[in-house]
């Protein structure tokens, strides 16, 4: 089985590495016994990704991306580990999705006349604020 990440992209399960962790919160004695939560451990330079996909993920400033280039997901939402499996490949495909969009890029806009007349009279109206706080001189 494959993660189908677009059209052109798709990893295959065997680049994908599963580890059974025990989840936190509700649950009772079930929590204790169990371990329906899923680390997934997906390693960036091992892939089969192209090399630009790889730059561009281990580019990408997320916390899930170690220094070694291996993302780790804990994936416990859930109170079974097929849905929590399910759910970690998801949040691994988004992941890789946000990688290889596009960036758009900015185009420069002015500030209209309104809205520097708006931010002028804010600093006015700022202003006599606090010229009313100053000591008065009876003098």
């Amino acid at each position: 089985m494959t993660l189908k990440i677009s059209d052109h992209i798709s990893i295959p399960d065997t680049g994908i590495e599963f580890y059974p962790i025990r989840s936190r919160g509700p649950g009772g004695q079930n929590v204790n016994k169990v371990s329906s939560g899923v680390h997934i451990r997906f390693d960036i330079h091992a892939s089969d990704l192209s090399e630009e996909i790889k730059a561009k993920l281990l580019s990408l400033k997320d916390k899930r991306i170690t220094r070694q280039g291996v993302i780790v997901i804990k994936a416990m939402t859930y109170r079974s580990a097929a849905k929590n499996r399910e759910d970690g490949l998801e949040r691994l495909a988004e992941l890789i999705r946000r990688a290889v969009r596009p960036v758009k890029k900015r185009k420069p806009t002015r500030p209209t006349k309104a809205s520097k007349n708006r931010r002028l009279d804010s600093k006015n109206r700022r202003s006599r604020v606090k010229a009313l706080r100053k000591k008065i001189d009876y003098n």
